[in-house]
């Protein structure tokens, strides 16, 4: 992968260090004996162990190595290779550079970014509270492309979420597009960003799925893995648990060998479940 801006450490391995929850039977074989299925696992990634980009104009947390930052227990979980949580100045932000073979993803958290890129295409990836609407951004870089990411405004800082992805496909011709969602279509309820199938999401190159949800305190919410992989869980605000786990605001969980999860929020609280294949 070429990038003339940040060098990304790319690997098939997902993190290591896992802990391991009691193991659950599979269905007995004729003629043999049970045998036990593989036991749910995951790993945590604290807010304050991320990895950490400063300069002038750019504050970047990661929680994968990336750029500088390299953790070899920490080089991705499965097809999801990066996850910066980016704070960029008014006026400031990426200029152009390369990418190829990638899923690449942006989401506002707080005011906008403006695209552009080799193709022709251009568009602005927002947080906009007072409509109660916010714009997702997915780029599939395919066999090359070349883009920018300012912020949009020159008054005010941005934040945004930049997640890359591994495609299913390689050598694939490059696209933009982007879409707007409700606020309220995330209010207790999951509210599909990005997968393969979804008509009413954007679509990605991959057995990918992106959710996001907003939940009141003592809310629960499950989540049923739509493929057989794993799924990440991001905090962005307030505190849960997954699967009985405690998380709180930029914590991260990776999990895999279940087929779904529970999230009960301890406090008002807003989560990411990126679900992905592990290899």
């Amino acid at each position: 992968m070429k990038s003339s801006l940040l060098p990304l450490i790319l690997c098939l391995a997902i993190s290591i260090g896992c802990q391991t929850n009691a193991e659950t039977p599979l269905a007995a074989t004729a003629g043999a004996a049970p045998l036990p299925a593989a036991a749910p696992e995951y790993v945590v990634h604290k807010a304050n162990s991320r990895g950490t980009t400063q300069t002038g104009w750019l504050l970047s947390r990661h929680t994968f190595s990336f750029n500088n930052y390299y953790d070899q227990n920490r080089v991705g979980f499965g097809a999801l290779r990066v996850l910066n949580d980016d704070w960029v100045k008014a006026g400031a932000g990426f200029p152009d550079h390369d990418h190829a073979e990638m899923e690449i993803v942006s989401i506002p958290l707080h005011g906008g970014v403006a695209h552009t890129d080799s193709k022709g295409s251009s568009g602005i990836t927002s947080l906009d509270a007072a409509k109660g609407t916010y714009t997702v951004q997915h780029m599939s870089a395919g066999e090359g492309i070349s883009h920018s990411e300012y912020n949009a405004s020159q008054t005010d800082s941005a934040r945004f979420l930049q997640i890359w992805v591994a495609p299913n496909r390689k050598d694939i011709a490059p696209a933009y597009h982007q879409k707007a969602f409700q606020l309220a279509g995330q209010q207790n309820r999951w509210q599909t960003l990005l997968s393969p199938t979804d008509a009413g999401a954007l679509k990605i190159n991959q057995d990918a799925v992106f959710s996001m949800a907003e939940l009141s305190k003592g809310q629960t919410l499950p989540y049923q893995l739509k493929y057989k992989g794993g799924v990440y869980a991001f905090v962005l605000e307030g505190a849960v648990t997954v699967n009985g786990v405690a998380l709180e605001r930029r914590d991260g969980l990776g999990l895999w060998n279940t087929p779904a999860l529970s999230v009960v929020a301890q406090k008002p609280a807003q989560v990411l479940l990126i679900e992905v294949p592990l290899q």
